[in-house]
């Protein structure tokens, strides 16, 4: 048979995962947290799982789930959104971006990603028959070339794919890239995905830029967010995206013969905690800004160089002083031999750059963070 994909293999996330696991290494390579989620929100699952609310909830997510969702962007973003029309909840952002992209181009259109980019955009790309062109951040801070993506813009472009904050490098844009981008896109027949699910996960008294704030861009978007994120469960896999009504319908053309649907009594639950408990997302950046600098302060006194991450819970790190080695296999090293995993550059690119960074991540307790920052402390 021929592969759609022949050059995809199994995701680095799950390679380094198991490698972790192989090797009894300490795993700062995938991001998710090593805590639990809020104990309130358990007790809701709890309670709506024995309230049998186990039958199929409607396609686009149950109304109680989406009416919370409405307030919370109009609270956040000043932006107002039907929820029958508009919000879309999902089986994770990975289904919402591969409905997205997939609602939106066809064979011979173009999708412009930036590099490096999260590995599941340009797998959906090539599904839906189109290309990926691919424009590298600029370094050292991860900034988008606008001048570029101007020069590459053409009339089979047919979607941007933006992602902040950006995983894996924790950069944030700024409100200059989204007016950037609106000119660039404007009058021209091209959409936008927007890969926000660490919205609240932003650093140093910035500001999260969401499409959302953007009245322009709003009206040609997807942006997309993850309650796994924001509530540590990322294996609950619940997501959401709002778009205008007509891209809303196009994508949910797409998600009900994807997943159809989403566990019910999860939605249920995160529906009564949005409303309950507003003060976790309030205090979530302050949460992960702690714990990131908790990680910098551990690792300001080993052979890694860095600049703190603006966002995410990710942390990028130079090894250069410490090996001249390929990230790929300076990551096999360091799980291997030394214990800890982490996440190499190379597979969100394209063409890699000869960099030599790699991705911690410090969504871990800090008894975690600390065990192998005395490790990395040695090379």
């Amino acid at each position: 048979m021929q592969s759609k994909l022949p050059n995809v293999g199994t995701t680095i996330f799950t390679v380094m995962s198991k490698m972790a696991q192989d090797h009894g290494a300490i795993n700062l390579s995938q991001g998710f947290p090593d805590f639990d989620c809020p104990d309130r929100l358990k007790e809701l699952v709890s309670h709506y799982l024995d309230d049998r609310k186990n039958q199929y909830p409607p396609m686009a997510g149950i109304p109680e789930l989406r009416q919370e969702i409405a307030k919370k962007v109009s609270s956040y973003y000043g932006f107002t959104a039907d929820p029958e029309t508009e919000i879309t909840v999902t089986s994770g952002a990975t289904e919402a971006l591969f409905d997205a992209i997939h609602a939106t181009v066809t064979n011979g259109d173009e999708v412009i990603v930036f590099d490096p980019a999260y590995d599941s955009y340009v797998p959906a790309i090539e599904l839906a028959g189109a290309t990926a062109i691919h424009i590298p951040l600029l370094l050292p801070h991860y900034a988008v070339d606008w001048n570029k993506v101007k020069d590459l813009i053409t009339d089979k472009t047919r979607l941007i794919i933006i992602n902040t904050p950006h995983n894996p490098t924790g950069s944030i844009f700024q409100q200059q890239d989204l007016d950037n981008l609106a000119e660039l896109i404007r009058d021209r027949n091209i959409f936008v995905l927007s890969d926000e699910v660490y919205e609240h996960m932003v650093f140093d008294g910035n500001t999260h830029r969401s499409v959302l704030c953007h009245p322009e861009l709003a009206k040609k978007s997807f942006a997309v967010f993850s309650f796994g994120k924001t509530y540590h469960a990322t294996g609950w896999k619940l997501a959401y995206c709002l778009a205008p009504k007509e891209l809303s319908l196009e994508f949910r053309k797409v998600h009900q013969f994807v997943t159809f649907t989403t566990s019910s009594f999860v939605q249920y639950a995160i529906a009564d905690f949005l409303q309950e408990c507003p003060e976790h997302v309030l205090e979530l950046p302050r949460f992960y800004e702690a714990k990131r600098d908790h990680f910098c302060q551990l690792m300001a006194d080993t052979n890694f160089r860095f600049t703190p991450s603006k966002g995410t819970y990710f942390q990028l790190v130079d090894y250069g002083e410490i090996s001249q080695l390929p990230d790929v296999e300076f990551v096999n090293y360091l799980t291997r031999d030394q214990g800890v995993a982490a996440i190499p550059l190379a597979p969100f690119y394209e063409t890699p750059p000869a960099t030599t960074i790699i991705r911690f991540c410090f969504c871990k307790d800090d008894a975690t963070l600390e065990r192998a920052a005395e490790i990395l402390r040695k090379l």
